[in-house]
């Protein structure tokens, strides 16, 4: 497909309920990915899953590379082998881990209703909570006081829709996605702001919606619209999975 400027080189994804819609990835979304891969639109899931689903989105997913567990690595795929890009390395991790068990016990104490999420055992570097993926949902109000003790402790906290992320280091989502596409495809501030859309559904996006003006939010960013210091470019009128595909119609129309 001949490129004009309408089409970006890259586009970067979150995933839960960006991708996916009510913990499944809908066949709209699968379909989505391939058309963007068959039209050379390279896709990268920017995410704060585990290493162990992100292993499994680069390995079976059409996409360029994973980022994941907010910015702690990139997976990018080399013929049939993946290839681990890390930030820290494994004496760090274990010693960072057992400071974040810490603030998670105290959190899950003085904020009632977040629980250990079920994949902690699949991470590498950060630790999550659940606030609203297998418990009753916490009340957003209480997610932000937890974020607040998070940040008193002097650990990095961002909250998606599902999940509070805990993290020691000086990785983040926008860090890594302009070293990975500096570094791998020799972009800059401008030929990122140019080049590459980014699609997001949460305030834990809100880094990404400002610093990549070509932005999208799915349709359940809406009430945190408010708490977002830049808005998204444009919203669907779908959510998650299904507002993706959604937007990926109107960018490649058949």
């Amino acid at each position: 497909m001949p490129r004009s400027s309408r089409f970006p080189r890259f586009i970067l994804t979150d995933v839960d309920d960006t991708l996916t819609w009510e913990g499944l990835l809908p066949a709209d979304t699968l379909r989505a990915l391939y058309r963007l891969n068959d039209a050379g639109i390279g896709v990268i899931p920017i995410t704060g899953a585990c290493a162990g689903w992100c292993d499994q989105m680069a390995r079976t997913w059409p996409v360029s590379a994973v980022i994941g567990e907010n910015g702690a690595f990139v997976i990018e795929r080399d013929g049939r082998r993946l290839r681990w890009h890390d930030t820290q390395d494994e004496p760090t991790r274990a010693q960072h881990r057992l400071r974040l068990s810490e603030v998670a016990g105290q959190l899950m104490h003085d904020v009632p209703g977040l629980a250990a999420a079920r994949d902690n055992g699949y991470r590498r570097y950060d630790l999550a909570l659940d606030h609203a993926q297998e418990v009753e949902p916490v009340a957003p109000a209480d997610v932000r006081r937890a974020l607040g003790l998070a940040h008193a402790a002097g650990v990095q906290a961002t909250a998606s829709s599902i999940h509070i992320n805990l993290w020691l280091g000086d990785f983040s989502k926008r860090i890594a996605a302009a070293r990975w596409l500096g570094s791998r495809h020799g972009m800059d501030d401008a030929a990122r702001a140019a080049e590459v859309v980014f699609v997001g559904d949460s305030t834990n996006d809100a880094q990404m919606f400002e610093a990549y003006p070509r932005s999208v939010g799915v349709a359940n960013i809406r009430p945190h619209l408010p708490h977002l210091p830049r808005p998204p470019a444009e919203v669907t009128s779908a959510p998650g999975g299904f507002g993706f595909a959604e937007w990926v119609d109107r960018l490649l129309p058949c």
